[in-house]
């Protein structure tokens, strides 16, 4: 059921948002601001009420034709009145990037054929065609088909946004997140604190605030425009977030103009913080000639690196340019892959997965981790500093502010090590998670998302790896989580040495760099990473699970199961069968019992699918789930699970598909078809277990037919 929001519900929470400026953010307000909220605070009910909802609209344009809400009785006048006090102007007064956000490019085709324009634009970015429409506009007026009188400009626009950026921290953050927070479409921290400011200094705000607006800026800028930002002074950067937008916003500007005005470019790279752009201005200068001036530059970065990322750079440019290095480190260690492994073609949906089902097989413990892993023991292990030291400054806010500017070692070392150091055993680290997951269990964060068995793979390496180890990379990932976030092996595995981690390669898959630097850091730290090469070949001894399902219908979000029956296949061979009729809880329509026999008093006492739902699992895990229209078998199933909140997910394989391949030309590919075809024997068609064995029998075709032609 839909939940209804107050009639007045949008003035109060732009009062509570108003309320954020009353405590310590107020210092970081300029006069324009302030003489917004005082003279909001000045107007009436209705007026505010109209205020506010513009304020919710996400673009500094409003339609008045849409202002009939309930709470705002003769509405139209109100707004006259509000025009004439300068809250509103007309569309003329509207900017190219206001405007491009509320029209759709169909909408810009539409206008512009209003003008005799020579030349094809449709092919034009959006962008490009907000310029020449504007461009247009100013020699010739408004397009006839465009309503001018009925859109007004939010004249207050600056200072709301300027508000909103210092409330959200982004010049993304809207009004409607207090109605997705109240309707439950958006989780908050509720526990965030909302007294402490963003910044600490008004210069800093207004900074962060130039450089975050001209970077959404960039896209409609001119060439002229562009060459203008580029001679403005960077200015004193203290803040990180003021330090963030302006390494991104002084990056693109000089990619913007490298081939525009290559020596402009170069030089806004040169001056801009931040590893892309120093990468980017040593690249372009190495290919400029300036040789020694490069060498220079990576001998300081590989002495004394900024971060990991430039290092792993400087180290491989400084070796493959002025040691004539062939190939990059990254390349390198894909060649030098530890180990190959052989894998059956049928599990290239989910390599991953498939490599740990063949180290089981073998004997041998094998879990999926990737970052799940350290980012969870990294949250866990650091709940306290992360969300209670380094505190939120909104509930809306989801990262610390010390992990997004990557200042969280610098700003908390001290309790860092301390926390390090009081975790002297497995026992009281797993005593320390435990309780962490327990009290923050389900609170939004993102480090990492919360699950069943949490801490399942945790316990396994801090059982398993000194913690001398654990410790080491822990501390690398507070020093540069930038860095260090991300990039981690696919899986862990246990073998007769401990415990090792291994990148899965399949086939045309590349090593990144973010991979490298973390596989190095782990190296460093004292664990045994290996990167194994995957190759694809048909291998008999891959275990198949054929199953066939019986529905009340076609519909796996309404229809339930009836029946369900399974063949599980090893080497050509039946090993195990598996069939069940399940009680749908729904009625079973009179057109499938006469397809199927099933009926509902056959239903009546069977099972449920949850009662069912551990078997089906185990029967299927670690084997390829084949289906004659996999595809349905297969969401039907996984659907089930999801009603159980429970995942479910195994590599595919269509019988129809590898079928038609397998022996193409064949009029039908229907499994009665193909049961004729081949002359299989069915003791009951569209009774579960009996397709089921039927497309068993298919699949030993396939697999017989791609035998032959891998041998020819």
């Amino acid at each position: 059921m839909r939940k209804e929001l107050p009639e007045r519900y949008y003035l109060d929470h732009f009062f509570e948002f108003l309320g954020f400026f009353e405590a310590d953010s107020k210092v970081l307000l300029d006069a324009e601001t302030l003489g917004f909220i005082e003279r909001f605070n000045a107007l009436d009910e209705p007026a505010q009420c109209i205020i506010a909802r513009a304020a919710n609209r996400k673009y500094a344009i409003i339609n008045r034709t849409q202002f009939n809400y309930p709470e705002i009785p003769e509405a139209q006048a109100h707004i006259d009145r509000l025009i004439s006090q300068g809250w509103f102007g007309p569309l003329t007064q509207v900017s190219e990037q206001d405007f491009a956000g509320v029209v759709t490019k169909n909408d810009l085709l539409t206008y512009l054929a209003q003008y005799a324009i020579p030349g094809k634009y449709a092919s034009l970015k959006k962008a490009e065609l907000v310029t020449l429409l504007f461009t247009q506009i100013a020699q010739h007026g408004w397009p006839q088909n465009l309503p001018q009188n009925d859109y007004l400009v939010k004249r207050f626009e600056p200072a709301l946004r300027y508000l909103l950026f210092l409330y959200f921290g982004n010049t993304r953050g809207r009004l409607n997140q207090f109605s997705m927070r109240d309707l439950g479409i958006m989780r908050t921290r509720a526990d965030a604190a909302i007294t402490q400011a963003r910044f600490a200094e008004a210069n800093q705000a207004t900074a962060a605030f130039w450089y975050a607006s001209a970077l959404d800026a960039l896209p409609y800028c001119s060439e002229t425009e562009l060459l203008a930002y580029a001679k403005r002074p960077i200015g004193e950067l203290s803040d990180p977030v003021t330090l963030d937008y302006a390494e991104r916003f002084l990056h693109k500007l000089g990619m913007r103009l490298l081939p525009i005005a290559r020596a402009t470019g170069l030089s806004v790279l040169e001056v801009a913080p931040g590893d892309a752009s120093k990468e980017k201005w040593l690249r372009e200068c190495y290919k400029g000639e300036q040789k020694e001036l490069v060498k220079a530059h990576l001998e300081a970065l590989i002495d004394n690196p900024p971060s990991d990322t430039l290092l792993a750079f400087a180290e491989d440019f400084y070796a493959r340019k002025y040691h004539k290095k062939r190939t990059s480190t990254v390349t390198d260690m894909l060649r030098n892959a530890s180990t190959t492994l052989q894998l059956d073609i049928s599990q290239n949906q989910s390599v991953e997965q498939g490599v740990i089902a063949w180290y089981k097989r073998q004997d041998m413990s094998a879990w999926r981790t990737e970052n799940r892993l350290w980012r969870t023991l990294f949250g866990l292990t650091f709940w306290s500093i992360l969300f209670e030291k380094d505190q939120l400054v909104t509930e809306f806010d989801r990262r610390p502010k010390s992990l997004k500017f990557n200042t969280f070692y610098t700003s908390f070392s001290e309790d860092i090590d301390g926390l390090l150091d009081s975790l002297e055993s497995t026992a009281q680290w797993l005593l320390h998670l435990t309780k962490m997951a327990s009290c923050h269990y389900g609170k939004v964060n993102s480090v990492f998302m919360w699950r069943r068995n949490q801490l399942d793979t945790v316990k396994v390496l801090l059982e398993q790896v000194p913690l001398t180890q654990i410790k080491a990379l822990l501390l690398m990932m507070c020093k540069d989580y930038a860095s260090l976030c991300d990039g981690f092996p696919d899986i862990m595995v246990q073998d007769s040495q401990g415990l090792r981690f291994e990148e899965i390669k399949a086939p045309g898959d590349v090593l990144r760099r973010n991979q490298l630097v973390t596989i190095q850091r782990l190296q460093q730290a004292g664990f045994r990473v290996q990167i194994t090469q995957v190759q694809w070949f048909h291998d008999p001894h891959q275990p198949y699970v054929v199953v066939d399902i019986e529905t009340t219908g076609g519909n796996n979000g309404y229809h339930r199961i009836t029946e369900i029956g399974m063949v599980k296949m090893i080497n050509g061979e039946i090993v195990d069968t598996w069939q069940s009729l399940i009680n749908p809880q729904r009625h079973i329509p009179s057109s499938i019992t006469r397809l199927t026999g099933i009926s509902n008093q056959m239903v009546a006492d069977a099972p449920l699918f949850s009662e069912l739902a551990e078997s089906v699992a185990r029967f299927t895990e670690d084997c390829v789930f084949v289906a004659h229209n996999v595809n349905f078998d297969y969401g039907f199933i996984r659907q089930e699970f999801a009603r159980l909140e429970q995942p479910f997910r195994r590599p595919k394989l269509c019988t129809v598909v590898q079928m038609r391949r397998a022996c193409p030309g064949l009029r039908s590919y229907s499994l009665a078809a193909l049961t004729e075809h081949f002359d299989i024997s069915m003791t009951r068609h569209h009774r579960a277990l009996s397709d089921a064995q039927a497309a068993a029998a298919l699949l030993t075709i396939i697999h017989e037919k791609t035998a032959s032609e891998t041998v020819n």
